[in-house]
């Protein structure tokens, strides 16, 4: 085992400090356990980043949510870190890659057709399904945004009444 993958047996007070990484800087934690919420405060990680224990391939990297326990006492230090989240979302049946926690009706206008025509003939329609909790399905109105998840699909329709 090499000195960098060492814990240190011993901190201030006589108790054990194991040691960790967030997004490539160095802590020390005076417990066996630390939750994704006790990692987000002490990286500064915002809210809306998700948060991943880094694991040797084959495996895949291990999501961490706020209320998910990891086991800091094992042999070698636990390596966690943060990026912003991205789900894809499908408008008229394109997918887009989509990385804010909500979406704005004219943010759909825009990925459906390439830009959002501001004028009083114009006419949007925007139809939800699968949608997260807060907002399952339904439909948008002008100046209205809904919190997105992966896969979550949107209808548009544009009318010009002129």
């Amino acid at each position: 085992m090499t000195k960098e993958n060492q814990k240190k047996p011993e901190g201030e007070h006589g108790k054990r400090v194991l040691e960790l990484t967030i997004n490539g800087k160095k802590y020390e934690w005076n417990q066996q356990y630390i939750i994704g919420a006790e990692i987000r405060r002490l990286g500064s990680i915002p809210t809306d980043d998700e948060i991943f224990l880094a694991v040797k391939k084959p495996w895949e990297d291990e999501p961490i949510s706020d209320d998910k326990q990891v086991n800091l006492a094992r042999p070698e230090i636990e390596h966690f870190y943060s990026k912003a989240k991205e789900v894809v979302i499908i408008v008229n049946g394109t997918p887009h890659k989509w990385a804010k926690e909500k979406i704005s009706v004219k943010e759909v206008i825009i990925l459906a057709f390439g830009r959002y025509i501001d004028k009083p003939t114009m006419v949007y329609t925007v139809a939800y399904e699968d949608g997260p909790k807060q907002n399952p399905e339904g439909s948008m109105f002008a100046g209205q945004e809904v919190f997105v998840k992966h896969k979550m699909i949107f209808n548009a329709t544009a009318t010009d009444k002129s």
